[in-house]
């Protein structure tokens, strides 16, 4: 006896992928930085290849699965965190989110018409360019039962990492630094980006000025410094020499990685978290959608043989339902 839509909660036919190290998160000892590395491997292919889009869309969403999972990570919380991006340009919408177990998914909604317009005169376009002019906003959603906490800013800056760095500074107020990477290598699509957050120091106390320095502290800016905005300075100096091709390298291990950049700031990695594939959906999450339609519109959604097709945008799974299955208000 077939299963009833409203009680089929099993996964649609999607690929069950963990990747074990995706976050591998450190810290600098006696250091106000704390930080995440992401690299999402093979999981980011997987994601990213059940959509048909164009390299360029395909890239942003990339990214805008490695920062939902660097962000994600940081937290203590259950259920999801999300992005939203809502612009006027050919990307009207991105969407990704990431769990608290990690689990990741995405969806972009585009204009065909002016998307094509705009890779036929620019080939590489930037994410700005993309999106347009609109909001981005993040947003932690623990269920019903708790309160959703959100932030929402203006979308600044020509790419992802420089968009999530004007919130940081206008949202949280603290100091960030996101690098995010994502491309098509000879082993298929691959993601990943550092974050790096300041922290509060330990004993970090501020360095007086002399009016009149001497000529050594004169031409050494770092010497009239708070200790903390130096050691803060040469992480983010640091850091900023990762290459995409290093993030998004198989071959290089997370912590030998973490171990180039950072070998001589007293590193500590710590446990690695996993990411994997996350879609959700399901026939009865789709069939309680179908059964707030009134009668009349689930007539008009029915097609010539009898039932109605469900879309899921994230995983790109279509659903079948019969129509004189579906009963509105159960």
């Amino acid at each position: 006896m077939e299963k009833p839509a409203f009680l089929d909660r099993d996964r649609p036919d999607v690929p069950d992928l963990v990747v074990p190290g995706g976050v591998t998160p450190f810290y600098l000892a006696g250091q106000p930085v704390r930080g995440r590395l992401i690299r999402l491997g093979v999981l980011a292919d997987a994601l990213l290849t059940r959509h048909d889009n164009p390299a360029p869309v395909t890239q942003l969403a990339g990214k805008a699965l490695a920062l939902v999972a660097a962000l994600a990570s940081a937290l203590k919380f259950q259920g999801s965190f999300s992005l939203q991006i809502k612009g006027d340009g050919p990307v009207s919408m991105l969407v990704a989110d990431c769990t608290n177990t990690g689990a990741l998914r995405f969806y972009v909604r585009t204009d065909q018409d002016a998307l094509e317009n705009l890779l036929s005169t620019t080939p590489n376009p930037t994410d700005r360019a993309l999106l347009g002019d609109g909001y981005l906003a993040l947003t932690v959603d623990q269920g019903p039962d708790m309160e959703r906490h959100q932030g929402i800013v203006d979308i600044a800056g020509d790419d992802l990492a420089a968009m999530a760095t004007h919130y940081f500074n206008t949202s949280e107020q603290h100091a960030c630094q996101v690098m995010l990477a994502c491309a098509l290598t000879d082993a298929g699509w691959r993601a990943g980006g550092l974050v790096l957050e300041r922290i509060a120091g330990e004993g970090g106390t501020e360095t007086e000025a002399d009016n009149s320095p001497t000529p050594d502290a004169a031409t050494d800016e770092n010497a009239l410094l708070n200790p903390d905005d130096a050691s803060w300075e040469t992480a983010t100096i640091l850091a900023a020499t990762l290459r995409d091709q290093e993030v998004l390298d198989d071959e290089l291990s997370s912590p030998r990685l973490l171990n180039r950049l950072f070998h001589e700031q007293n590193l500590h990695v710590s446990q690695p978290r996993a990411l994997a594939f996350g879609c959700r959906c399901s026939r009865a999450r789709l069939i309680d959608v179908l059964e707030r339609f009134p009668e009349d519109d689930l007539d008009h959604m029915c097609q010539d043989n009898g039932t109605i097709v469900m879309t899921c945008e994230f995983c790109n799974k279509d659903f079948h339902f019969q129509r004189q299955s579906i009963t509105v208000g159960r």
